[in-house]
């Protein structure tokens, strides 16, 4: 048994949770190296790493062959360190301009430029690797709106959007609420949530 660390798409933090959460001691910070180190003679298997990754950096294989496969899907993997630091939906905030809290909307909606607002809590925040940019959702927005994360600490705006999962966006224009998508979206299921923001335009009579 084995296990991979994609550090093409790992933060190499010594905080890693795949190391604060392993029972066996398998990982340990490497200060002269200032890098995650792995001693597979602990691992037991038992996947605690791999689900607390939250950019799905870590594997495990339980064979030769498992683990070949797994390195050479490292190996082909295209993406670089800087994929981790893309704002998306449903992700943590990594640009602070783009965070807001509740108390400051109504001001916000009182502004003429058009908005979107994310709406999340601490349990809704998913792997920011498998989730949507929002540059690709202001893209298919296509018009010029201002987007906002704002981490819900009452469910005071579930009830007033009519929201019934979080993560969720709300889309306003000329101070009015035009349209709500509610749930999370991974970067598989773009064309869904792409469909859905182009009917809250048709239903305001935008252009696409």
């Amino acid at each position: 048994m084995a296990v991979l660390i994609n550090f093409k798409i790992c933060d190499n933090d010594k905080a890693c949770d795949g190391m604060r959460k392993c029972p066996n001691k398998v990982f340990s910070w490497n200060e002269e190296k200032e890098s995650l180190e792995i001693n597979n003679d602990l691992c037991i298997n038992c996947g605690i790493c791999v689900n607390s990754c939250m950019v799905s950096a870590i594997k495990t294989a339980k064979t030769e062959e498992e683990f070949n496969i797994i390195k050479k899907e490292i190996e082909d993997d295209p993406r670089t360190i800087n994929d981790l630091f893309i704002d998306r939906y449903g992700a943590v905030p990594i640009d602070d301009a783009m965070i807001g809290n509740e108390e400051e909307l109504d001001d916000k909606m009182k502004s003429k430029r058009s908005l979107i607002l994310e709406l999340y809590n601490e349990d809704s925040i998913h792997c920011l690797l498998k989730s949507i940019p929002i540059k690709e959702i202001l893209q298919e927005f296509d018009i010029d709106a201002r987007y906002r994360k704002i981490e819900l600490v009452t469910d005071k705006l579930l009830g007033k959007y009519n929201i019934r999962e979080l993560p969720a966006l709300v889309f306003i224009k000329d101070k009015e609420v035009i349209g709500v998508i509610d749930g999370y979206y991974t970067d598989e299921e773009c064309r869904n949530l792409f469909k859905k923001i182009h009917e809250i335009k048709e239903n305001i009579d935008i252009k696409v």
